[in-house]
């Protein structure tokens, strides 16, 4: 495990959705058993172009995300490697039993891509916003949930699952993410990233909310506040020693996701927190509201996700210690 953190936080040139392509392209020419479905959505994932150069690889489902399941469950079950993909709300809420009952009871070999979750929704509006993605399916048992923060970080998570048997759910955002690794990273699965050292409190967080929480982290400093930041990308299997130290070296955690505030990731830290190492802890998530249509930066104001926020969260944990 080898991070090379980016010297500046810019917004990257590659979208995140390229990124898949362009992985599932070299694992198709790679691995004769990969192969991609998707539920009407191949210009949202790229893959468009992969669907013309590999007509038998890419299969498109059509909207019908809960056969699009049955089918990945089909070929898994024939050794086939299947990456399934559809928006996150969809995911989760839409086909969620047979994802549950066809693909996880049945213990195959699925990769789920969720793409669009929370704000990142943006103008396609509340019925595709998955706020509720992780919750929905973070009690199912032996699943692997992953939200890679960056292209870096996205390519090495798609090479990596692709040779460990189970079911994994990427959240997948779409866009240009911010740059937070250099190329030639590595990371391990259920392990966080340290990216800032801190004394007074940790900031936990996962996917758009980790460079905002690298944010408020330089805007404490400017107070003498020393604010440790983990990237947290594994929710599940989630990495309890590193909370655990966390609470005892800082005395004080703010987790920051972009997800709703109860079932994601906030509410995991919770647990391991309350059952291993009881500390003060505040919350930064989308609060008892259903999604909404607009740009990323209204919503992230909206539904209180900025750097301030943040701030203000780490003050009323201090005050708590």
């Amino acid at each position: 495990m080898k991070q090379i953190l980016a010297k500046n936080n810019d917004v990257e040139e590659i979208e995140m959705r390229q990124v898949y392509a362009q992985t599932l392209k070299q694992l198709f020419e790679t691995n004769e058993k990969v192969i991609a479905l998707d539920a009407d959505l191949l210009f949202a994932s790229g893959m468009r172009k992969n669907w013309a150069l590999y007509p038998d690889r890419v299969i498109e489902c059509g909207i019908a995300e809960a056969n699009m399941f049955g089918v990945a469950a089909g070929l898994s079950k024939e050794g086939m490697i299947p990456f399934v993909h559809t928006f996150s709300s969809f995911a989760s809420r839409r086909a969620l039993d047979q994802l549950y009952m066809s693909c996880a009871y049945s213990q195959l070999n699925v990769k789920v891509l969720g793409s669009d979750p929370g704000i990142s929704s943006a103008l396609n509006g509340g019925t595709h916003a998955g706020n509720e993605d992780i919750g929905f399916l973070r009690p199912i048992p032996g699943i692997t949930i992953v939200e890679p923060t960056d292209s870096t970080m996205f390519q090495w998570v798609l090479n990596e699952v692709v040779d460990k048997y189970g079911i994994f759910y990427i959240r997948m955002f779409r866009m240009k993410a911010v740059k937070i690794y250099e190329e030639g990273s590595s990371f391990e699965l259920g392990k966080a990233v340290k990216l800032r050292e801190g004394k007074d409190l940790t900031i936990i967080t996962s996917g758009l909310q980790v460079a905002e929480s690298l944010k408020a982290a330089d805007s404490l400093a400017e107070e003498g506040i020393s604010a440790r930041v983990l990237d947290m990308f594994t929710i599940k299997p989630i990495d309890e020693d590193s909370i655990v130290q966390a609470a005892e070296e800082t005395g004080a955690i703010v987790t920051a996701e972009n997800h709703n505030i109860i079932g994601g990731l906030g509410s995991a830290v919770a647990e391991v927190l309350g059952e291993k190492c009881p500390t003060p802890l505040e919350r930064i998530g989308i609060n008892e509201l259903f999604g909404e249509v607009g740009p990323v930066d209204y919503l992230r104001s909206r539904f209180e996700l900025t750097q301030k926020d943040i701030v203000n969260k780490a003050k009323a944990v201090l005050a708590r210690k």
